[in-house]
Formats: structure tokens, C-alpha cells, sequence
């Protein structure tokens, strides 16, 4: 019999519960035919986890409100909700109250996609941008409207099996008790004098002794438990049209902001069909435009008219290839992607064989292309993933889209406003040029793969346009080389940039590095950022799951 700590429980009292005795299941699902070499040649912290109910995310708090739903007789679809909302809290520095979220979910029979993307006020006009280089990073007019509590509500409405309330009680407790700040988000937590000095809100409640706060330090902001109960007990109705949404529009109207309450009550998430690309013997299916899966899918697209295995794995040739299929990608994804009622080009066309077959044979081994491309760059995403024993699986991602967002806070309740809306473009005629009432381009993007109709693995690779390079990358490793999910997430990578400059991650030969230079590819002077990648592969009785070192979490399970 296994235990598992109540997050529940008050800072002070721990209590412990038996986990209830494994369940045989019998999945459908021939797993010898996809056998994985379970040796891991790279340096890792991190162990693959196996079970038969399990949940992966980049916050081990947050894993555990997950685990603890399980447990109490929830499925994945109310493991991953309560995940979501818990990151709210416990990993501020990449999603919060306001953020946008986005799922694919397998209910055992089908799979499912939903987009909780915002849309701008509708008051918007492309005119009062007129004189601007871009859209503002920060304040209120780089902010649509957050989408993350409808998308829980959703999910709870149609997948759930727990009592809506319940699921937040694990981040209720630490908004109102405090828990304790982990290495990698203390790194990433704001400086009072660093860019959102100019926003007090912020401050006062990130801040509170004005500084910024350490590893192992308690941080509690009761203001959010006071929202997070609201949300909890109307359903989440009372952030789109009730007391949350008046101090919301209170606070636009202090600003002299465009956002209405018209706006906020208008908004709904949309049901979605995933796409999909096969590779291999398996298919990715990705979340439609406005999301930027669709880089992801060409890219693999482009790899499949390639012989990839040809090369040896961690090779310049093997980085090379994936290199310049991934830019082809990003150039079509940037060129053509924004809210899909604007958009000229459809998916379709992109994913056709004739056209992923032209893009195949731009690819010179010998010399890296530059396409054009401008491409948008964040760090303020969390990626989770959650499975259960009767098959459910469940592939989330939730934005605040950079860092703590706009720098907007709501007074009085700790709700962090995203700065999504800084994902639009200023160029003339783009699909993705701002205006009222339009989704932006987005770079959060779950994934989910299935071999023969049946689920296979839901998983992400979270950080900006990383996302779509993660998703190929890791893919590649495990079904064109059969690495486990472990070592395909430990893997060095390498990182594209915003002008394609190439950042290669410690652990790619300095050899291999002179060898892409020769062929042309620029090398980033900057920092790069290799993402934070979280997987559920279904075995034949359970599941396995990975997750990054380059975060803070780890997967659970019983």
C-alpha cells in the first residue's frame, strides 16, 4: 500500500492518507509494437515514473493537487484542472488568474480539443496603434481577455467527475497558508526595480517586503484565495459577469482601457477538432490556429519526406536537417497564421503533401537557409499532463504569456493579467493584425500522439516559440530513434530564435557546434531558452511519465 501527503492539510499539520489498492486494467494497445530502449545515455535528475493514474507537471505542489483529486475518486480531466488552478498560485512567474489555456483530451473513446484563447476588447481599432513599432508588452493595452477559468469550467462540465469547488481547494490553501518558493521559480520571480517597477499592484502583492523573494522563502497572498472561492463557487461565472469582472472593468476604467463588461461576458472557449500530421507510424494532432501547432506539424511533414534516421542521433547532420525543416515551418507559421477568420490560408493547405514535399526539397545539407521569419518570444507558460486508469488522458497548457504578464494586477484580488494581446502584429493585412474582438497568434500549443486510433502519449514542451521546436525534437528522438520519454525530454537541444539564430544547448560537442557554423547557421549571442517539457506515454496495463530537470517538477503517480 502506497501514502500520499493531503496538500489539503494546513503548512503545520501533515496528514496521511493510504492510497487505495491497484486496479487491473487491460488496455488495447499493443506496446511491443513501439518498444522503447529504456537506457538513458544522457546526465539526468530525473527518473521516468510509472502507474496507472498519473499526473506531470513543472511545479511538484501542483503535481500533487492532481494526484490527491485521483485518489479521492476524480479523473484525469479533474486531476488536470486542478493542477492548472494550483499553478495559478504556486508558479506565478508563468501563469496566473489571467492567463489563456488550451487541452486536447482523450475521453476513451475520441479525442477532444479546446481553445480558451481571449480576445481583444472589442472597442479596439488597428488606428490606435498608428505610430507604435509593435504592440505594448505591458499595461493594459497589451491584454485580451483571460481565458483559463472558462476553460476549467468547461472541462469540468463536459469530462468531470468531482464537484467543481473541490478542485480548488489545494491552491485555496496556499494562496491563504503560504508555501514555499522553489529554486527555479525564485529564479525567475520579478524584481521591485526591475521592469514592472512601474506597476505597484504588482509589486505590493509579488513583492511584499519589497524584494524579490528566495528559495525556501513562505509567500501567501490571501487575496487570491478570496477570488479562487468566488470562482470556485459560481462555476466560474463570477470572473466573466460578476463582483471579479466589476473590479476587473474597475480597474480598465482607472486606465483609461477599452475593455468592457461586454467583453469579459462574451467571452466563451471554443470546442475544437485537433489537426494532425503522420510521422512514422504515428500521428501528431496539435490545437488549430490561432495556436502555433501547426509549425510543429509542418515540420514533421517536411522531416517525413526525409530519411532523418540515416543520420546518427546528437550528429551535426541529424541537428541540421530538423534545423531547417523547423524554419521553413516557423517562416509558413508566422506568414500565415492569426485568428482563423482572418487568415487567407488555412491549415489544410499548409499540411498538403504537395506543399510539405516543395518545402522538403528547399533543404541543402550542406548549407542553412534563411527564410523570413519573426517569430514571437515568451517564458511565462506552464505545461501539465494528466491520465487515469480507465484511459482518460488529458494534454493542458495555461499563459500568462511573458513572465507575471502586463503587469496589470486587479486590486484586491491578486488576478495577474496576461499580456497575450502583444502577440499581434502591426503589419498591414496580416491575418494576425490587431483589432477588436480577434484572437492573437499564440505560442502555447498542447500536444497529443496516437498510433493506430488509440492514444499513445498527450505531453508538451513549454517556453514561447520553443513549443513547436520541442514538440519535433522530442518526437524525432523517440519514434524515429525509439529513445524512452526520459531521455528524449534530457536530451540536449537546440533553440531557434526569434531572427533563426542558433543557440545549442551543454551537451552538444563543440565539433558539431563548428560543423552547423560552417553551414551557415548564425550562433546566438544572446540566451537561449530550451524549454520545460512534461510526458504521459500509455503502456499496456498503466503509464509512464517524464518530466524536465530544467524545471522544478517531477510526475506522480499510484
Amino acid at each position: 500500500m502506497g501514502w500520499i501527503v493531503n496538500p489539503l492539510a494546513s503548512p503545520t499539520v501533515v496528514q496521511i492518507h493510504p492510497c487505495p489498492p491497484f486496479l487491473y486494467l487491460e488496455f488495447n494497445f499493443n506496446f511491443e509494437s513501439m518498444l522503447m530502449n529504456w537506457d538513458n545515455q544522457y546526465t539526468s535528475t530525473r527518473k521516468p515514473v510509472f502507474a496507472k493514474n498519473i499526473v506531470s507537471t513543472s511545479q511538484p505542489l501542483a503535481a500533487q493537487a492532481g494526484l490527491h483529486m485521483l485518489i479521492h475518486g476524480g479523473n484525469a480531466v479533474d486531476a488536470a484542472i486542478a493542477t492548472a488552478i494550483t499553478l495559478t498560485i504556486v508558479e506565478p512567474t508563468s501563469n496566473g488568474l489571467g492567463s489563456d489555456a488550451f487541452a486536447i483530451i482523450w475521453d476513451g473513446k475520441e479525442l477532444s480539443g479546446i481553445n480558451g484563447s481571449g480576445r481583444s476588447p472589442k472597442a479596439w481599432t488597428t488606428e490606435q496603434f498608428n505610430g507604435h513599432t509593435s504592440i505594448p508588452r505591458l499595461g493594459w493595452n497589451s491584454i485580451s481577455v483571460p481565458g483559463a477559468v472558462d476553460v476549467w469550467s468547461s472541462l469540468s462540465k463536459r469530462f468531470g467527475r468531482l464537484p467543481f469547488k473541490e478542485l480548488f481547494q489545494p491552491a485555496i490553501n496556499y494562496a491563504k497558508n503560504g508555501f514555499l518558493i522553489s529554486k527555479v521559480l525564485s529564479e525567475n520571480w520579478p524584481n521591485p526595480n526591475g521592469g514592472y517597477a512601474e506597476f505597484p499592484e504588482i509589486i505590493k502583492g509579488f513583492c511584499p517586503n519589497g524584494k524579490s523573494l528566495l528559495t525556501g522563502e513562505l509567500f501567501n497572498y490571501p487575496d487570491q484565495a478570496k477570488t479562487l472561492e468566488r470562482i470556485a463557487e459560481s462555476n466560474g461565472q463570477d470572473f466573466y459577469i460578476g463582483e471579479i469582472a466589476e473590479k476587473i472593468i474597475e480597474d480598465s476604467k482607472r486606465h483609461d482601457a477599452l475593455m468592457t463588461m461586454d467583453d469579459l461576458a462574451n467571452h466563451k472557449s471554443e470546442w475544437v477538432d485537433p489537426i494532425s500530421q503522420d510521422y512514422e507510424d504515428i500521428k501528431l494532432h496539435e490545437i488549430p490556429p490561432n495556436g502555433q501547432g501547426l509549425a510543429a506539424l509542418i515540420a514533421l511533414g517536411i522531416l517525413k519526406h526525409l530519411d532523418v534516421k540515416q543520420y546518427p542521433i546528437d550528429s551535426a547532420d541529424f541537428i541540421h536537417i530538423q534545423l531547417e525543416a523547423m524554419k521553413l515551418a516557423l517562416a509558413d507559421a508566422f506568414e500565415y497564421i492569426g485568428d482563423p477568420t482572418s487568415m487567407n490560408i488555412n491549415e489544410t493547405h499548409l499540411l498538403k503533401e504537395s506543399h510539405l514535399k516543395e518545402r522538403a526539397c528547399l533543404i541543402d545539407m550542406a548549407k542553412a537557409c534563411h527564410p523570413k521569419a519573426s517569430i514571437f518570444d515568451d517564458h511565462g507558460t506552464v505545461y501539465l499532463t494528466a491520465a487515469d486508469e480507465d484511459g482518460m488522458m488529458v494534454s493542458f497548457i495555461q499563459s500568462n504569456y511573458q513572465g507575471f504578464g502586463s503587469g496589470i494586477v486587479i486590486p484586491g484580488t491578486g488576478i495577474a493579467m496576461n499580456n497575450r494581446a502583444s502577440g499581434f502584429s502591426l503589419t498591414p493585412g496580416h491575418p494576425n493584425q490587431v483589432d477588436g474582438g480577434k484572437r492573437p497568434f499564440h505560442t502555447i500549443i498542447p500536444g497529443f500522439i496516437t498510433k493506430d486510433n488509440q492514444p499513445l502519449m498527450s505531453f508538451g514542451v513549454m517556453g514561447g516559440h520553443m513549443q513547436a521546436q520541442g514538440h519535433v525534437q522530442t518526437t524525432v528522438r523517440m519514434f524515429s530513434f525509439n529513445q524512452n520519454i526520459q531521455a528524449a525530454c534530457d536530451a540536449p537541444r537546440w533553440f531557434l530564435s526569434e531572427t533563426f539564430e542558433l543557440g545549442l544547448e551543454e551537451g552538444i560537442s563543440q565539433s558539431v557546434k563548428e560543423d552547423l557554423m560552417k553551414r551557415g547557421h548564425k550562433m546566438l549571442k544572446g540566451n537561449a531558452f530550451f524549454g520545460r517539457g512534461q510526458f504521459i506515454l500509455k503502456l499496456k496495463d498503466g503509464y509512464v511519465a517524464a518530466s524536465d530537470p530544467r524545471a522544478d517538477g517531477y510526475p506522480v503517480g499510484y
